[in-house]
Parts: structure tokens; sequence; C-alpha cells
């Protein structure tokens, strides 16, 4: 049994059970000798109606089937996925003698191929039945019924189980079964971490407030208040509270993922960008204009003279990308200046990024230059976002020659141009070359463009818009 030989083993048994004994009598096995054959023929592919066959057989010798019995049929119905039949087994064992009553195995069995079958309730039967006979729900379990839930949108059904489970005792911590001596303590398993991120993401998509919170209270009491959850947790609680609108709670969450992250800002630049990462609150700020924004901002600024004071650049950021959002530079700008003046905080490159996007939005390609030249004058150094807003701006302004210029300095500075850059820069090319073509025909001379040796393009508009296709499309673009 222990190097795996199914085959010889059955051999074995059925040779043995029609051999004599000592006394001449042919040998009897006993319940735990009959099951290794039971497990020796699940093994070599016998089917649930071989094996209940097999069971039956049982009693030709004398034996009453266990629970170890009924269970290997049960991993066998599980492979053929045959719920209906699984569950009259497990009822059959439910009303037989002590030797065979279900035990963790066996409702973990059914309870999972009834969620395979999309029946949660017969399975959030047997889940009840498991915690009732005062067995562990194990993690396995529990994570399909999370699943499941979760696919069908039965979130309700899903809080309950989590709450029947804390009712527990000795399923508070939502533990994986474990067989260890009674003499040592229970180790208790954490929760898996990317489980609770689905959940927080499915909180948020469907303004669940319930399922948020028993998520993170379950993600905090696996950590047992030793270990940090991870930035990817904080910023989907922060992404949940933003749908459900409850600001405060999320501009309170983003105080505590400062606090334990803050430090690493400058190694993880997008993990406080209001471009990527707290974007959902970015939106939530401007979902009702400027209102909102002031709210926000008045809060900020009443909590900076608190005991103790809460200071925050990021979440000053994410209102000025909300103000360029709602098309109110004013107001951008007046948060950019209040960092400095009210707040006595530094901007950071994602504020100055923020009040470019502001600018370039508005057309106001100048002074979104002159942002730019500003923050690397005081010694901010430039992100590849910071580029590529100011590409943006130049392209709204419908200028493609400043754009390739900035695009310049921009491979200068060691960042790649994207393809999506590229695109954009083509696209707005090809208009104006479209828009000057009756200028082009009457003139000998082609539109001329910027020279930029560092991507390879002459000064002409035709090389120009050949190499910026080339590279937008992935390809290398020969040298003239």
């Amino acid at each position: 049994m222990t190097s795996q030989r199914w085959f010889d083993m059955k051999q074995l048994f059925e040779f043995w059970i029609r051999s004599l004994d000592k006394s001449g009598k042919p040998n009897r096995p006993d319940a735990n000798i009959y099951n290794h054959y039971l497990r020796a023929n699940l093994m070599t592919g016998a089917s649930a109606g071989d094996l209940l066959d097999l069971v039956a057989q049982m009693e030709e010798y004398s034996i009453e089937p266990n629970t170890a019995s009924f269970n290997l049929v049960l991993k066998a119905m599980y492979e053929a996925r045959e719920a209906e039949a699984a569950e009259k087994l497990l009822e059959r064992m439910l009303q037989t003698g002590k030797e065979s009553q279900p035990d963790e195995q066996s409702y973990g069995l059914v309870t999972r191929l009834l969620l395979l079958a999309d029946q949660i309730d017969a399975a959030l039967k047997y889940v009840d039945l498991t915690l009732k006979s005062g067995y562990m729900l194990s993690m396995e379990v529990f994570s399909e019924c999370v699943q499941s839930c979760v696919k069908k949108g039965r979130l309700d059904t899903l809080v309950l189980i989590i709450e029947r489970c804390k009712a527990m005792d000795q399923n508070k911590a939502l533990c994986p079964p474990w067989r260890v001596e009674m003499a040592r303590p229970p180790v208790h398993l954490s929760v898996d971490e990317g489980l609770v991120l689905s959940a927080l993401g499915t909180a948020g998509r469907t303004f669940s407030s319930t399922l948020l919170d028993a998520s993170w209270a379950i993600l905090r009491r696996s950590l047992r208040q030793k270990n940090t959850p991870s930035p990817a947790s904080y910023l989907g609680k922060i992404y949940a509270l933003a749908s459900l609108g409850n600001l405060q709670r999320a501009f309170s969450t983003l105080h505590e993922f400062e606090t334990a992250y803050g430090n690493l800002q400058e190694q993880a630049e997008d993990l406080f960008s209001p471009f990527t990462s707290l974007n959902p609150l970015v939106v939530a700020c401007s979902k009702n204009g400027f209102e909102t924004l002031d709210t926000v901002y008045f809060q900020l600024e009443n909590l900076s003279q608190g005991d103790p004071p809460y200071k925050s650049v990021a979440a000053l950021n994410c209102v000025i990308l909300g103000c360029a959002n709602t098309w109110d530079l004013d107001r951008a700008y007046q948060t950019f200046e209040a960092i400095g003046g009210t707040f006595g905080l530094t901007p950071d490159i994602h504020s100055y990024n923020a009040l470019l996007y502001a600018f370039g939005k508005l057309k106001k390609t100048f002074e979104a230059s002159r942002v730019f030249e500003h923050l690397v004058s005081v010694g901010v150094k430039p992100n590849a976002m910071s580029y590529a807003l100011l590409v943006d701006a130049h392209l709204i302004n419908r200028d493609p020659k400043a754009a390739l210029s900035v695009i310049d300095e921009m491979v200068v500075a060691g960042f790649v141009p994207t393809k999506e850059m590229l695109k954009k820069v083509r696209r707005r090319s090809q208009s104006m070359l479209e828009r000057y073509a009756d200028f082009g025909s009457r003139n000998s001379k082609a539109l001329i463009f910027p020279s930029f040796p560092l991507l390879g393009i002459n000064s002409t508009s035709t090389e120009v818009l050949s190499v910026v296709s080339a590279r937008a499309n992935g390809d290398t673009p020969q040298q003239p």
C-alpha cells in the first residue's frame, strides 16, 4: 500500500481470502483490511456502483461497513460528480449504526459536490450538520462556499455561513481540519488574503457593506493583529468604501494605509497615485461635482487641525484630480497651493501630475509646460506619467510637433514611450497632414517637423509620420 501498487494489492487480497488459515478455515478480513481493498479498487478506477457492490459483499464476511468504507464510496461519487447519489448515501449513513455515522470528511465531500452542482441551499444544510455535529469546517469547503456564493450573487447566504461558523467555538478561526494529539494546542491558520481580496472586490461591485465588514473582520482576525494587511487589501477596502460613497471611512482607511506603507512610496511610486491605485477615491470625490469636493477638502482641513493632526498629500492629490475631472481649474490650483500654504506639506510628483492634467484638459498648454518646468526646477523628478500628460496637453492643443519634442526629452530621461502614446501622436499628425493637404499640394516643400535623433526621426512630416507609425505598431523603423 505504501508503494501504491494497487493492482498487486487487489490480487493479494483476493488470493488471501481464498486461502485457509492455520486451522484450515478460510481467511476472514476485518473492516480495516477490507477498507484497504476498497481503496485499492477506488485507486484503480472502480466506479461508485462497483464500490457499493463491494460494500454489500462485506456482509458475507460478517463485517459491518464503517464510516471509512462509505467515505471511499463518496470519494468515487465525488470524482464522478454524482451529487444526488452522494446525498442519498449520506442520509443512509445518518440512519445506520454508530460505526457508520458521517464524519467531517463525509460532510465535506457531499457539501462540495452540491456546491459544484450549484445546489447552494442543499449544501448549506450539510454545513449546518457539520457544525452541529461538532466538526471543523475545513478551509477547502469554506473557500468553495465563498466562491459559489460570490459567483451566484448569494451574498446573504455567504454572510449567514460566516456567522454560523463564528457562533461555534471550534470554527471561529475558520481553520482547516487538523489531526493532532489532544495535548497539542490547535494551530490557527490564516485565511488566504487573495480570497479576502475577491470578497472586497465583490463588495465594491455589489455595494454590500455587510460583505465588506465581514471580509475585513475575517482578514484582521486571521492576521492575529500581528501582521499588517497587504497594500492590495487596503486598496480593495478603499475601492469598496468609495463605491459605497462612504468617503469618511475611505479616507480613514487611506490614513491607515499611509501609516503602514507610507515609507514605501519612493520604492513603489504608484502605491498612492490618484491616477491608478487611488482612482476609485478620485471618482467618488467628483461624483457630485464641487459640492462633494468642497466637503472633502474642508474635512481634510479640519483633520489637519485635530489632535493628533492628520495631513495627507495623497488625500489632497485626490481632490486636485477630482477638480480636474469636473473641469474646475480654479479649485484644482487652489488645492495645489493649499498643500504648502494651508497644510504645510510639500507637493509630490502626483500633485504636479494632477495639476498638469487639469491645465492640459482645458488646453492651457503654456501653463502646463510652466508646471513641468517648475517641478523640475524644485528638484522633483518627473515620471513617465508626467511626460505622458504633457504630451497629451500638446496633442489636445493640436501641436504634434511639441508633443514629439516632449517624447524626445522623455527618451533622454530614460523612459520608453508607450504604443498608446505614439498612436495618439500618429492620429494627430495624420489629422494635421489631412488639414494641410491643400497647402502641401500648392508648395514644393513638405511640412517641416523638428528633428528627433534619439527617436530616429528626420525633419519632414512624411518621415515623422512614418517613424511614429512604425513605433506605434511595434515595428523597428528603418533609419533614413
